[in-house]
């Protein structure tokens, strides 16, 4: 408990000495949601806490109707942030949205994926693209490969089965792939994240995709015994994608203190191609 008091309070800290460096000019973000099936109305103004604490950024909501309800009215303007991140799974955008968002990517728009994103618009394919991988929403072998590592290596299996799984929460190790990476540049070889789920039998196009780093899906929890994907970065078009798995629930994004890092790492560099930010000390290891 003194650990992660000491590391929280390093995280505070860090982020109020950030503002005074970007005060002038704070990269604009959006959030997309409003349709989960997590818990969207707690999540989504945690991120956006994070956000607007760190001094770096000033984020916005776009909230969708609800599920059922017409789409027509939800369009965010895309153009007019820096990097959007998507805290959605739910029922499908207008056409015309669809087309912007893509346009803004394909420009150089920064996204993030955050956990159920990579749920979202299985049958969309320049969406998944953009993600990388993805699970559920009826993905199997012709949506691409699972990609996971085996003896340190990155493995692309094309077996037949269903895309996205996981077993049952637990704390677990997530191990660094990519040292030269911005986002995990400076962190830790490997640390230790608080209890959370984790996504496993992700697969998806894998195009122009970077595993940054993996966790250990234990058999024992319900895994798949194989290191997955925890961490991801992604180009499509011009644009930039961070995705990551972590942040299943409240308790493990507002107490799991590597995810706030290892988000806002990756938002900064979606929109801007670089880090600027320190790692905490005290940040959590193995």
């Amino acid at each position: 408990m003194k650990t992660i008091k000491i590391f929280v309070t390093c995280l505070i800290l860090l982020l109020s000495a950030n503002v005074f460096s970007y005060a002038k000019k704070p990269v604009k973000a959006l959030i997309v949601t409003g349709q989960n099936n997590h818990n969207w109305e707690v999540n989504s103004l945690v991120l956006q806490k994070y956000l607007n604490e760190s001094g770096i950024f000033t984020a916005d909501l776009a909230i969708s109707p609800k599920r059922g309800e017409d789409m027509s009215s939800f369009r965010p303007d895309f153009s007019a942030y820096k990097v959007i991140v998507l805290d959605y799974n739910g029922e499908a955008w207008c056409d015309d949205v669809n087309k912007a968002f893509l346009e803004y990517v394909k420009k150089g728009g920064g996204v993030v994926v955050y956990h159920a994103a990579n749920n979202s618009f299985s049958n969309w394919k320049e969406y998944n693209e953009i993600i990388g991988l993805g699970g559920w929403g009826n993905r199997n072998e012709t949506d691409g490969p699972y990609v996971y590592f085996k003896d340190g290596k990155e493995v692309r299996d094309t077996s037949p089965g269903p895309g996205g799984s996981h077993g049952s929460q637990h704390e677990y190790t997530i191990v660094v792939r990519d040292k030269k990476h911005p986002i995990t540049k400076d962190l830790p070889e490997s640390w230790m994240h608080s209890k959370d789920e984790l996504y496993d039998r992700l697969r998806g196009p894998a195009k122009n995709l970077t595993v940054l780093a993996t966790a250990y899906s234990a058999k024992e929890t319900g895994g798949t015994g194989r290191d997955e994907p925890a961490l991801m970065a992604i180009t499509w078009g011009k644009g930039r994608i961070f995705h990551t798995v972590l942040g299943d629930n409240i308790r493990s994004t507002v107490e799991g203190g590597s995810f706030a890092v290892t988000f806002l790492r990756g938002t900064e560099w979606a929109a801007t191609g670089k880090v600027t930010q320190k790692v905490p000390d005290g940040f959590p290891r193995k």
